[in-house]
């Protein structure tokens, strides 16, 4: 998944993704020049901060 792909996942606004992206609180990885972000690391990243909501 890229961070301009049209998704259902995109719940965030690309400021938001790029600062994530920067403090790598979401996980991705660099192929040649394009960053690519796992579906498994959205879930994780959503899973997380439900989790801290809960408490």
């Amino acid at each position: 998944m890229t961070n301009s792909s049209p998704s259902p996942r995109r719940w965030i606004g690309r400021s938001a993704l790029y600062d994530l992206l920067r403090t790598r609180r979401l996980a991705s990885l660099t192929i040649g020049r394009a960053r690519r972000i796992p579906a498994h690391a959205l879930d994780d990243y959503v899973q997380l901060h439900l989790e801290e909501a809960a408490r």
